[in-house]
């Protein structure tokens, strides 16, 4: 069966929501990946490497996704 497409408000109230819970969440992040970059190299070194803000705003973009679904 056929799900009805979602409203507009819904969509734009979900992507508001998206954005709030990724700038509470990037403080977390960017911590992290200053305790990581730190601790010392994780990737090989012909890797390009993010910027600690880039890395952070990596994990946060991966983890917040997951407090929609269900």
């Amino acid at each position: 069966m056929l799900r009805p497409m979602p409203d507009t408000a819904r969509l734009h109230r979900e992507a508001v929501q998206f954005r709030i819970l990724l700038g509470l969440t990037y403080p977390l992040f960017l911590a992290a990946a200053l305790v990581q970059r730190l601790r010392g190299p994780t990737r090989p070194a012909l890797a390009p490497r993010r910027t600690v803000f880039g890395e952070a705003r990596a994990m946060a973009a991966q983890a917040v996704p997951f407090a929609f679904m269900g």
